[in-house]
């Protein structure tokens, strides 16, 4: 092995160490986090440096847990988080994919003003719109409810959508759908049929995002949902925090890892998947 290649060898093996140091300095918060969860109720953070809180050693306890699923309406916000979610990624997707492909493949008289004024849209802040919804939702009944917050959603996380996946559709060869053409397909059979198989890695990472920004969301669901029964996750939490759970960080951070579990679960359970659909759409591309 001559002495270039082993400084690259060298470089690679640094270079994978330093990631390695990043991602543990990283870990760190959600490591102390869990072994607070893990303690017993009413520890808080002392004022030296320490991975795990002293009552941790003494041994590991789950009553945090049971005291945030049983005695607090978790399950109910998980419930409310879930529908809004997944209502929101299919509808926003739904009309996202359909507006990208025509993005991305017709020529019309104000496309690009069009996929212009999107982005000025999206470039507003939340906060500005947020006294005119909420009289429109006073007016037409849609507080309280998840319609209305699904439809401000999906309108607000449409416009990412439409844009990420009409540049994956960029990148897809036009010849593909010539000889489609040629073949006697038409047009639904091939967004349906080749586009939609070609563009799975975008719309899947897309889709994720958008479920990840709802789950995660505050302004809007602590605005629109005034109720404790209809709380999201992310409401929930913030309400745990500032009353019932002031100074217990063990239950707020069990809260809070619950909290994170499902969007976990739904990351490594795709993870594979979109390596894999990556790779395939690279190849078929």
């Amino acid at each position: 092995m001559n002495k270039k290649k082993l400084g690259k060898r060298l470089g690679y093996v640094f270079l994978e160490l330093v990631f390695i140091i990043i991602c543990f300095v990283t870990l760190i918060p959600v490591l102390y986090a869990v072994s607070l969860s893990l303690g017993s109720s009413g520890t808080a953070p002392g004022s030296g440096v320490s991975l795990f809180p002293r009552d941790f050693i003494h041994g590991i306890t789950f009553e945090n847990y049971r005291a945030v699923l049983l005695d607090e309406p978790f399950l109910l916000w998980l419930k409310n988080s879930a529908i809004l979610s997944l209502g929101t990624m299919l509808l926003a997707m739904g009309t996202a994919v359909t507006a990208a492909y025509a993005g991305s493949r017709y020529r019309y008289r104000g496309r690009k003003g069009v996929l212009k004024l999107l982005i000025v849209l999206n470039a507003f802040p939340q906060i500005l719109s947020m006294f005119a919804l909420f009289r429109l939702f006073k007016t037409f009944h849609l507080l309280n409810s998840y319609l209305g917050l699904i439809i401000i959603y999906a309108g607000s996380m449409c416009i990412f959508s439409i844009w990420n996946m009409k540049g994956y559709f960029d990148t897809i060869p036009v010849e593909i759908e010539e000889a489609a053409r040629i073949d006697g397909a038409g047009s639904g059979q091939i967004l349906g049929k080749i586009m939609l198989p070609l563009a799975r890695p975008a719309i899947i990472v897309t889709a994720v995002m958008v479920l990840i920004f709802v789950w995660n969301e505050y302004l809007f669901s602590t605005t629109f949902m005034m109720n404790r029964d209809s709380y999201t996750l992310a409401a929930g939490l913030y309400q745990l925090q500032s009353n019932d759970y002031t100074r217990n960080w063990s239950l707020f951070s069990t809260a809070a890892i619950l909290v994170s579990i499902p969007i976990l679960i739904v990351f490594f359970l795709i993870q594979k998947y979109m390596v894999s659909g990556l790779t395939a759409g690279g190849v078929k591309g």
